[in-house]
């Protein structure tokens, strides 16, 4: 019986998986009933509310977690800046993010849509101005991350942000021309 206990199978990534596109599908079907744009699916924030899920995942669902946080009482990582530079994110283009952590037992999948679209959360999955979503699982713990398409919600990686790539090119090129306008003018 003991080593029954001890050897319950965990979830794979692949159910893991599915229980996230499962919950985005109907997060869609939710906001198209009421005429909103679906959201699209944004890696980067995938990566970050694995990183926060995963911070999660020992703590137990009780009335005071979750979609049930009283607004500002919500749990504060220290640790948060590392989760970002693991995700390649940067703080100025994730601001406008939103972070929605809920607990559920087993996941159930019509339960987990219920502590989204019937709690705290359903205002901010009514907002017309998140266009993506990154989510992600840890124990009885499922992460939603919303994004924008502004460049303070994006979750651009910062690989990728061109105003970020190549700060020396762009320093040289200022040195460059503040150089000839110099010339230009002696």
């Amino acid at each position: 019986m003991v080593s029954m206990v001890l050897h319950l199978p965990k979830r794979s990534k692949m159910e893991q998986s599915d229980e996230e596109d499962k919950l985005l599908q109907g997060i869609n079907k939710y906001r198209t009933s009421l005429n909103l744009t679906t959201l699209t699916k944004n890696e980067n924030a995938a990566c970050l509310a694995e990183q926060i899920a995963d911070q999660y995942k020992e703590q137990p669902c009780t009335n005071s977690t979750g979609s049930n946080t009283v607004p500002g009482t919500e749990n504060q990582f220290p640790n948060y800046p590392e989760f970002l530079a693991h995700c390649h994110l940067n703080i100025t283009n994730t601001r406008d993010g939103m972070i929605m952590p809920a607990c559920v037992p087993n996941l159930d999948p019509t339960l987990v849509l219920y502590n989204f679209t019937k709690s705290q959360y359903s205002g901010d999955l009514n907002d017309t101005s998140y266009t993506g979503a990154g989510i992600a699982s840890e124990g009885n713990w499922i992460v939603v991350v919303l994004t924008t398409n502004s460049s303070s919600g994006s979750f651009e990686s910062f690989n990728n942000a061109g105003f970020n790539s190549r700060p020396c090119l762009l320093y040289h090129l200022t040195a460059f021309l503040m150089g000839c306008f110099f010339l230009l003018w002696s």
